[in-house]
């Protein structure tokens, strides 16, 4: 049996990254899988990327990182990047090693028998386990779920970019049955969003969420919220201009769209 610690879309928040990292100490994990949008947002990149930069200080264990499509565009701006005060934020922020840590996170990597993406196993940018429409945000159908999984032949995948957390298993008519995890946020509880069309990704709660997945003979997996001083986190959001994340931290969901 061996035990990870699984984290996604810590955000820039320290404080929150701090807490789980403490909590995760307590529990004996063999293992820190980390899923990505780790560093961008209006709160505290540069103490989050010391954090993540130097695990043995935290959990003295193997850490395994992936990238998210919000730490590409911290060092690979495109035209296709609106250019907002949170992005010139955090790169003002991070320094050279910063950027260059996360220039070489791959997107994608497999742990034991364990995938590791930030959205599909394609694509940092889709949705896995919600499907948005015009009518909202619902859990996708299993048709496209298994399309968007085919090829993964490891017994847990795990995912994050929606901040939600979820424990999906596909029906066994596979060789095996799937386990799909996402962990939560650490750092950013709700968020909205306009593509692929308005739509509003809330957690309902303030807490630090991470994950904790043994495999072994079977898969156990605990979805965990934790209490932190996310009062500070929403300060900062404040004062570095983005009010609408000050709410979701205060609250776990969104103000107006």
């Amino acid at each position: 049996m061996a035990r990870y610690a699984v984290v996604s879309d810590v955000h820039g928040n320290r404080w929150a990254l701090e807490a789980v990292l403490a909590d995760a100490r307590t529990r004996n994990v063999d293992a820190l899988l980390q899923l990505g949008d780790a560093l961008y947002g209006p709160l505290d990149p540069r103490g989050t990327a010391a954090l993540l930069r130097a695990p043995g200080s935290s959990i003295p264990c193997p850490w395994h990182h992936i990238r998210g499509n919000q730490d590409r565009i911290v060092y690979e701006p495109s035209a296709d990047v609106n250019e907002n005060a949170s992005l010139t934020f955090t790169r003002d922020a991070l320094d050279e090693g910063d950027i260059a840590w996360l220039r070489a996170l791959p997107a994608a990597a497999v742990v034991d028998d364990i995938r590791l993406c930030h959205g599909t196993p394609a694509s940092d940018e889709v949705y896995l386990l919600e499907q948005v429409t015009e009518r909202g945000v619902g859990l996708r159908d299993l048709a496209s779920l298994e399309r968007l999984v085919d090829g993964v032949r490891e017994r847990v995948l795990l995912c994050g970019h929606t901040h939600i957390p979820r424990l999906v298993s596909l029906p066994s008519g596979r060789a095996s049955e799937l386990v799909i995890v996402n962990p939560g946020s650490v750092g950013l509880p709700a968020y909205a969003d306009q593509l692929p069309y308005p739509h509003r990704m809330e957690s309902g709660s303030v807490h630090a969420r991470y994950a904790v997945v043994d495999v072994g003979r079977t898969v156990t997996v605990e979805l965990i919220g934790v209490d932190y001083d996310w009062e500070t986190a929403a300060a900062a959001a404040t004062r570095n201009g983005r009010p609408d994340w000050a709410v979701a931290l205060r609250t776990g969901r969104t103000g107006s769209m």
